[in-house]
């Protein structure tokens, strides 16, 4: 696990480090406009999530580790092609958007293969601590990565941060590689998937799928994470929840932008410190979320958190400018982050603890794709609804809408925290 947690702080510092350096790239270096710049933005997240979508099923019926790694080296080799471009001359826009994709895909696959090595590596009594751990250092890479990624551009350009990053990526492979004991083969992933659903199979050795067979998947392979996420009663309140959720807060990081830099005359480093800084709330809250889970059970923190969490953002709406506007910002992220830093790893936990393991990496697949596409879909149309009303309204909006999505974690059973049975939902396989 120590090796799992410093490859993921190494991957996730670089991530942030080269914060926006595509777009920033796209308007210094190749001179695009606002619309290019959207649809680069748009096209890695929608096209890449199309991508990860039949890639699924096919990590699910492979050893997690070496598609980790594999995922890791393909990052790194895409992103080190775009100072290799630059350094010849040959950077282009189409480059840039290929690049996206191709990072975008391989981030949602080596998600949902680092999901299934967590849950095999961690005892689940442990596994809130871990999912406590990685959120802890998510939100300190989100605090320190953008501030010094904004000091090397200004330094260096925005090229050098993508090769900081594509060398975060190589060590994180590193670290994957480095992680000691053996790794059992999944079972055929469709053998598995019958098995786990109770259906009845027949005996001898010649009904076995093969490797290759198991490698093809079919378009029921392709939907099973959806189905099993739809059809569990705990899984399908949370899944609607964080991804509206999500698409709803993202939707508004550019309107925000444009009202703080441009409409309210904010300095970039203002902005930047803005968001930075209550980054701090995120590991006050990954800290506090195991002592309150032990005080007061999963249910009762899932519900508290996630109803709190969707409280702050409408407050954006009326920032103002000078030194109040910024406090007022800087609040407002504080309590939200601070109550998502101790909801997501609660979160994380039960969905993995809901998920039988030989469903993890596609169920995972399934719902980064959503959040993704519901991101992008919703970024566009609240660009849309900014510019029929106003930026400052769209935003508000957003807030407002966000104040209803808890009435879903009321669906949630009071008893959801715990796993189901280890014959249906095994923990680990082969360890």
């Amino acid at each position: 696990f120590g090796w799992l947690w410093a490859a993921y702080g190494v991957s996730s510092f670089g991530t942030w480090l080269a914060f926006d350096a595509f777009p920033l790239i796209a308007v210094l270096v190749l001179h695009a406009g606002p619309t290019q710049v959207s649809a680069l933005a748009a096209a890695g997240l929608a096209v890449g999530a199309v991508l990860a979508v039949s890639l699924g099923p096919w990590v699910e019926s492979r050893r997690k580790r070496p598609v980790m790694i594999a995922m890791d080296l393909v990052r790194f080799a895409a992103l080190l092609s775009v100072p290799a471009a630059f350094a010849l001359g040959l950077l282009s826009f189409v480059q840039l958007v290929v690049v996206s994709v191709v990072v975008a895909a391989a981030d949602i696959i080596f998600n949902a293969a680092a999901g299934a090595c967590l849950k095999a590596l961690v005892p689940p009594e442990d596994l809130l601590v871990a999912n406590g751990r990685f959120e802890a250092t998510a939100w300190t890479t989100t605090m320190l990565g953008p501030p010094l990624g904004g000091a090397a551009i200004g330094m260096f350009g925005p090229v050098m941060t993508v090769v900081a990053n594509a060398v975060s990526y190589l060590l994180s492979a590193v670290g994957i590689g480095a992680i000691g004991g053996g790794e059992p083969r999944p079972a055929p992933t469709g053998k598995v998937l019958e098995q786990a659903d109770g259906l009845e199979q027949s005996d001898g050795p010649e009904q076995l799928d093969g490797p290759e067979q198991a490698s093809r998947p079919r378009v029921a392979d392709l939907l099973d994470g959806w189905r099993y996420i739809l059809t569990d009663p705990a899984l399908r309140p949370l899944f609607l929840n964080t991804v509206l959720v999500s698409g709803l807060i993202m939707a508004t990081a550019p309107l925000l932008a444009v009202l703080m830099l441009g409409h309210l005359g904010f300095a970039p480093w203002q902005y930047a410190l803005a968001f930075s800084a209550p980054c701090i709330g995120g590991l006050i809250g990954s800290r506090l979320s195991r002592r309150l889970v032990t005080r007061f059970g999963q249910h009762r923190v899932m519900l508290t958190a996630g109803t709190l969490r969707a409280c702050w953002s409408l407050g954006l709406a009326f920032v103002g400018p000078g030194t109040p506007g910024l406090v007022l910002v800087m609040a407002v992220e504080l309590g939200l982050i601070t109550c998502m830093g101790v909801f997501n790893p609660v979160f994380a936990t039960q969905r993995l603890e809901r998920t039988p393991t030989e469903r993890v990496a596609r169920t995972l697949t399934a719902w980064s794709v959503t959040s993704k596409a519901t991101i992008a879909s919703l970024t566009a149309l609240w660009g849309v609804l900014a510019a029929l009303v106003g930026t400052r309204t769209a935003i508000g909006t957003a807030g407002a809408l966000l104040l209803a999505t808890p009435l879903l974690l009321l669906l949630l059973p009071s008893g959801h925290g715990h796993a189901q049975s280890p014959a249906r939902h095994p923990y680990r396989t082969g360890l």
